[in-house]
């Protein structure tokens, strides 16, 4: 049995409890490594080009930083700044000394060491779908986010080995703002032990979660300065603006020694150029401005390149994922991480409204070019419906199954001299079949995957089981999933030593978050 296994209270469940998860494989999908030949989007020419016009962007047009304390830490490392405009330009060499500082790895903790993960290159982790404010299931309908909803999310988060890092998949959207932080925080702390995710939504906020994590886990300050508990992402306001909370959060989160994922959401045609190499040159001078800020508030602090670049609708004006576009440009986005040398952060999504071939296209399509462009963690994916406008329980569910499948393409293939199986073929005449060999009979329980949710079955089996559809089985396995869900051991004894720090900050009326 794993660690992650024994940490579980009365062990992992089975086969038929996990919805068709075959447990025995589940232990090989906590630490994935990418088994895939990176691929190229764009000439090494062509990528040297967008980096070089990147630096241009930032030297010569500048980005506007509406923080004032971030002006002052740019001015201070030699950027020149218009106060009256909030103008920052930021020299080539001061984004190079930056990219000499940054960390190329990064080790994740979390309350359970076996889930602790290598954030670098090569690595392969996943995120469900995160930041939603409404949510869906089948048997409730699409409605608000709630705390109740966050729970059940983060929940199902733990259950599948396949999500590495935790995320806000539903908003709790019942909880008052200034209130919402603690909700956060104690429910990730109480249910799940895989690393975690903080908002970066002002500097209180950001503070008393920090607290709440060292309070959680019996941390001193040196133990957790000097160690990465959290991550959160810090999306830019394309085209070239860095907002107050946004910018305090690269700021806190480097001198605190935590991890940002520095992601400009940068949609083509929209708030980006309509070319795809046009939106990541934007991306790119974006991301290098807030990789650069983090380094010259805390040289060496951990930070990852984003790239969160597709298109719009030019009909609509909503955006698209998984899209030609949304594919090259992940692969342009992995060619540009590889290029300035830092792991990085990327993306699937779905514009569908439900949980239907469109919503399963767009984020397996989306997940392949993530894949082949090497991304380090990709985000949203599993879950994600409307854009990210509502969190599907069925859509993570079916997601969860292509995740699976990747997971197994990342264990490598047994190809010694009995799975190249001479002597299986000798023993079976021509003509024959192999069900009944010895080679077959040995290995049959654990060759192939188990599904999770798909349906392998013939016509007339499938008929007579009431011909359900993959979403109709999905909610059976999300269902079963929580009703049989426990805490992880790690999370003994932690709503304990949260209650009495919680109860006393909220009756001071909590913090608001920063706008």
């Amino acid at each position: 049995m794993s660690a992650p296994e024994q940490g579980r209270r009365g062990g992992r469940r089975g086969n038929q409890d996990r919805g068709g998860a075959n447990p025995a494989l589940h232990a090989a999908y906590i630490n994935l490594k990418n088994p895939f030949t990176p691929q190229q989007g764009f000439s090494d020419d062509q990528i040297a080009a967008m980096h070089d016009t990147a630096l241009r962007v930032l030297e010569e047009l500048g980005i506007r930083v509406l923080l004032d304390e971030g002006r002052a830490i740019f001015r201070t490392g030699g950027a020149l700044v218009d106060e009256d405009s909030q103008m920052v330009r930021i020299g080539r060499d001061m984004v190079e000394a930056a990219l000499a500082s940054a960390p190329r790895s990064i080790r994740l903790r979390a309350a359970n060491p076996a889930r602790e993960q290598d954030f670098a290159a090569g690595s392969t982790l996943f995120m469900a779908g995160a930041g939603c404010p409404n949510v869906f299931d089948a048997t409730r309908g699409r409605r608000p986010g709630s705390k109740r909803d966050y729970i059940e999310t983060l929940r199902l988060q733990q259950s599948f080995d396949v999500i590495h890092m935790h995320g806000p998949s539903a908003e709790p959207q019942d909880v008052a703002v200034n209130l919402r932080h603690y909700t956060l925080m104690e429910e990730q702390l109480s249910n799940c032990d895989k690393p975690l995710f903080v908002y970066a939504r002002g500097r209180g906020q950001v503070d008393e979660a920090f607290q709440m994590i060292r309070l959680a886990y019996g941390l001193d300050e040196d133990s957790f300065l000097n160690n990465v508990w959290a991550t959160t992402v810090i999306n830019t306001n394309s085209p070239r603006q860095l907002d107050i909370p946004m910018t305090r959060g690269i700021i806190d989160f480097a001198r605190a020694g935590q991890l940002t994922l520095i992601t400009p959401f940068c949609l083509a045609g929209a708030m980006a150029p309509i070319t795809v190499s046009g939106a990541l040159v934007l991306q790119h001078a974006e991301a290098l401005a807030g990789i650069t800020l983090a380094q010259l508030a805390r040289p060496g602090a951990p930070v990852a390149y984003g790239g969160f670049s597709s298109n719009v609708d030019m009909k609509s004006g909503s955006p698209a994922f998984g899209t030609p576009e949304h594919i090259r440009a992940n692969l342009g986005s992995g060619q540009l991480a590889r290029h300035i040398g830092l792991p990085w952060r990327s993306a699937t999504g779905a514009a569908a409204n439900t949980a239907d071939a469109q919503g399963a296209t767009e984020t397996v399509m989306a997940l392949w070019g993530a894949m082949l462009a090497q991304a380090t963690v990709t985000v949203h994916a599993a879950g994600w419906l409307e854009g990210g406008l509502t969190f599907g329980y069925e859509k993570f569910i079916l997601d969860i199954e292509a995740l699976q499948t990747i997971a197994e393409l990342c264990r490598p293939a047994p190809a010694d001299m009995a799975a190249l199986a001479f002597d299986a073929i000798a023993e079976v005449q021509p003509g024959g079949h192999f069900f009944a060999s010895a080679h077959t009979m040995e290995r049959y329980q654990t060759a192939f995957y188990t599904p999770l949710v798909a349906d392998l079955s013939n016509h007339g089996a499938w008929t007579e089981a009431g011909a359900l559809r993959a979403d109709q089985r999905a909610t059976t396995v999300w269902q079963n999933t929580l009703a049989s869900f426990a805490p992880p051991a790690a999370c003994d004894g932690v709503r304990d030593r949260l209650i009495d720090w919680v109860a006393q900050r909220s009756a001071e009326g909590g913090v608001a978050p920063e706008e």
